[in-house]
């Protein structure tokens, strides 16, 4: 810090906030902290007492604040994710678009370790709304030693810490199983659940067909639909383990590879994760149907990204895995599913 005359200062950093007081007109910060001055600024300062500037002397191998937030910001973000105006040493990160939020959770700990600065985010595989908050930076001192931005830069490697996976525009078929519903005995209301919750995403193009009991006419129903070019199948009804309870034998009939069947989730227990050929076929329990909230929510976002369901991301889920079932949903902003990375 040194001690400079207002008029030689432009281009120089502030080093202290400066108050403007007129009587029974305006008491307040005229200049804050870690403001470059400008030409059009000396007038101003001079006009509320300034003649003398206290100011951040530049010195080889340290960066402003506002410097290194910009660093830090392009170590986090993939080109989905966009910052805002830089102040103070801050820079928060925008979702672009509707998406699935990353996080490498083991980098920005690393990080975080560094002292001086800071980049908070939210939970990795968190669901986002374009225009959503997702991860902040900031810098603590107005100055800072270049090196501990270029450790930054170092583990970061080339690869940003974080990242917004768009959702795919999936064509989906729905397989709706049940002599009750085949036969017209009660009306079927698992259909318009899933689509809704499909549409939360921007996905339209679904079909749905009803078919009874027979493991056969399930198999077939689910192998029409593959036929047919759809991104993924879901099945409902019958995922029980009671004997009259086919579905996830007639999936298995498919071929396809059953990743689980079987979640540490509730409401959602009895959730079959398969693929066949990567495409997913999902056994929905019924509590997808009554339900607000299920495993159906937490997977359904990590598909619709790209990804692949592991059965160790399913083992993971236990931890977070309990629905509070509150009276008012407020999923995502929960704690429901936020146990396992």
């Amino acid at each position: 810090m040194k001690t400079i005359k207002t008029i030689n200062a432009v281009g120089h950093v502030l080093c202290h906030d400066i108050t403007k007081i007129v009587r029974g007109e305006v008491k307040g910060v005229a200049f804050k902290k870690g403001h470059v001055v400008t030409k059009e600024d000396i007038p101003e300062l001079l006009a509320i007492g300034k003649d003398h500037l206290f100011v951040w002397e530049k010195k080889e191998g340290y960066l402003h604040e506002n410097e290194a937030a910009e660093i830090l910001y392009k170590i986090c973000a993939n080109e989905y994710l966009t910052p805002s105006e830089v102040k103070e040493g801050k820079i928060t990160i925008i979702a672009e678009c509707d998406g699935l939020f990353k996080v490498d959770v083991e980098r920005l700990n690393k990080i975080n370790e560094l002292g001086n600065i800071i980049i908070a985010s939210r939970h990795t595989y968190f669901p986002v709304k374009k225009g959503d908050k997702v991860a902040a930076t900031r810098v603590i001192p107005l100055v800072i030693k270049e090196d501990q931005l270029n450790e930054a830069v170092a583990i970061a490697n080339g690869t940003p810490l974080m990242a917004l996976n768009p959702y795919k525009k999936m064509k989906v078929g729905i397989v709706t199983t049940g002599n009750e519903v085949y036969y017209k005995r009660i009306k079927d209301a698992f259909g318009p659940v899933l689509k809704e919750k499909l549409s939360q995403y921007g996905i339209t193009d679904v079909e749905q067909v009803i078919v009874d009991d027979d493991k056969k006419n399930i198999t077939d129903a689910i192998m029409s639909f593959i036929e047919q070019g759809v991104d993924m199948v879901l099945t409902t009804g019958g995922m029980s383990v009671d004997p009259d309870d086919r579905t996830p034998a007639a999936i298995k009939q498919t071929g396809a590879d059953i990743i689980s069947y079987g979640a540490p989730v509730l409401p959602g227990a009895m959730f079959l994760m398969s693929y066949y050929n990567q495409i997913p076929i999902i056994g929905l329990p019924g509590c997808v149907m009554y339900a607000k909230t299920t495993i159906f929510d937490l997977v359904l976002p990590r598909v619709l990204a790209g990804d692949m369901i592991t059965k160790q991301y399913l083992v993971g889920l236990g931890h977070g895995g309990l629905c509070l079932t509150c009276d008012t949903c407020v999923y995502p902003n929960c704690s429901f599913g936020k146990g396992s990375i």
